[in-house]
């Protein structure tokens, strides 16, 4: 391109294999670990070299977020370093803008700090791709100007900071109609995301209007909108439904087959026809494959995730495994036992899961080629699936097929992913977390936006 500067990415090229892992995520992250740690040997002599490439330095571990927004773990705790954690994988922050698979060449731009993106070209043997995906939107009126998302750190924190201002603004206006629309709480999506989201920060808003003198439970107002006719999908019908009821019970205004409309000028407009003033408004309606895969030459489904074998290896179009393509996680359509063929459910279950699997594979097709006698398929267990609803409360299946509420599917809940967490360290901080918020009461106070520091006051003392 005219007025951009290519650079050549210095590879070694007596590197008897060379391994590109596009993302840094659940499943790119984890399989980074598991080939580090089964080729250990090779990359310390320089026999192989394996490259991850991220645009963050880090992995966010979204199954937590909701207890970031809550205020019941510290923010950088559900954050995993990644070169803190994959010591022997040279780890590039940058963002992946064509992989060309046909001549082993992907290209990626570099941004510095101040700079143009500098595009780099990577060449590669072994790809595998992983880069996830990103928030699914929809061209509502408003949306762009009022709605929050929930995907990252930043927005969690973001979130529970704009939900105790609003007690705040609510506690300290004489005005009706703005008190009833700061007091307002609309989700928009009923997954995991969206009812973990709404219930966690339901709970510490209900603690935190104690401290409001004429603010109180009541009178808050949380509306959860899903368009189909039942909420998290992917549980099973009779712990979705006891779900429903958990929420309802906490007067969560839950409703079903409705879809916002709009949301301009703040006044939500609902497909049922009901319309109501809101200050916060948390888009968390599904997810979509990342869009960096239609800018490669491997073939995709009608969604737009990549095609692939039971072994985690690509799809062809001939039906065969592509040669030197593996794919995991929510980009990758892999097909799921359980689910009559269908592809797997794009979550961390999975995504570690398939990262075990896709390492193991590619580690025997390393040595004995792609058709090696011990590769194997991916057969995930029965879903375990939980969600938190808020401190003691929660929903969650067990390996047995049964279902647990309360206080035991809270616990459940916390060590599955705590072991899931992959860094031995914020395991650690991240428990540490949870025992200090046993000890002493919660923490609400809104630290408004401290990545944007309020100017110094140079009025005369």
């Amino acid at each position: 391109m005219p007025g951009r500067r290519r650079v050549r990415d210095p590879i070694d090229r007596r590197c008897a294999i060379r391994i590109l892992i596009v993302g840094g995520g659940c499943a790119g992250m984890s399989t980074a670990l598991h080939l580090q740690r089964g080729l250990r040997e090779r990359l310390r002599r320089g026999e192989a070299q394996l490259t991850l490439v991220e645009p963050q330095a880090y992995l966010t571990y979204h199954p937590l977020l909701a207890e970031v927004a809550a205020g019941s773990i510290d923010p950088r705790h559900v954050v995993v370093p990644l070169r803190r954690e994959l010591t022997e994988c040279r780890v590039l922050t940058a963002r992946i803008t064509r992989i060309e698979h046909a001549s082993r060449r992907a290209w990626a731009d570099a941004a510095g700090q101040g700079e143009p993106p500098a595009p780099v070209e990577l060449d590669y043997d072994v790809l595998v791709l992983a880069p996830g995906s990103v928030s699914r939107t929809s061209a509502v009126p408003g949306l762009a100007e009022h709605g929050r998302g929930f995907s990252t750190v930043g927005e969690a924190v973001g979130l529970r900071n704009h939900v105790l201002e609003q007690l705040d603004l609510a506690s300290a206006t004489r005005d009706p109609a703005l008190r009833q629309a700061a007091l307002t709480f609309v989700f928009v999506g009923a997954g995991y995301a969206g009812v973990g989201a709404l219930a966690e920060l339901e709970d510490m808003a209900r603690y935190a209007v104690r401290g409001h003198h004429n603010v109180s439970p009541d009178d808050l107002r949380w509306v959860l909108v899903e368009a189909t006719d039942r909420i998290l999908a992917e549980e099973s019908p009779d712990l979705a439904a006891h779900t429903l009821t958990q929420l309802r019970e906490r007067n969560v205004d839950v409703r079903l087959r409705t879809t916002l409309e709009s949301a301009a000028g703040g006044v939500m407009a609902l497909s049922d026809g009901s319309r109501f003033a809101a200050r916060t408004l948390v888009w968390t309606a599904g997810i979509r494959p990342n869009p960096l895969l239609r800018d490669t030459d491997l073939p995709l489904d009608t969604t737009g995730r990549i095609r692939c074998l039971p072994t985690l290896q690509v799809l062809a179009p001939d039906g065969r495994a592509l040669p030197g393509a593996w794919a995991a996680g929510d980009c990758a359509a892999v097909p799921d036992p359980h689910a009559d063929g269908a592809p797997c459910a794009p979550n961390a279950q999975h995504a570690f899961a398939q990262a075990e699997v896709l390492a193991a594979n590619l580690l025997v097709a390393l040595d004995g080629g792609p058709h090696a006698p011990g590769i194997v398929a991916y057969r995930p267990e029965v879903p375990t699936c939980s969600t938190s609803l808020g401190l003691g409360r929660a929903v969650a299946h067990t390996r047995s097929g049964g279902r647990l509420t309360g206080r035991r599917a809270w616990w459940l809940h916390r060590a599955r992913h705590l072991r899931r967490l992959p860094s031995g360290e914020r395991r650690v901080r991240v428990l540490m977390d949870w025992a200090l918020a046993g000890l002493f009461s919660r923490e609400v106070v809104s630290l408004g936006r401290p990545e944007q520091p309020e100017p110094a006051d140079d009025r005369p003392t």
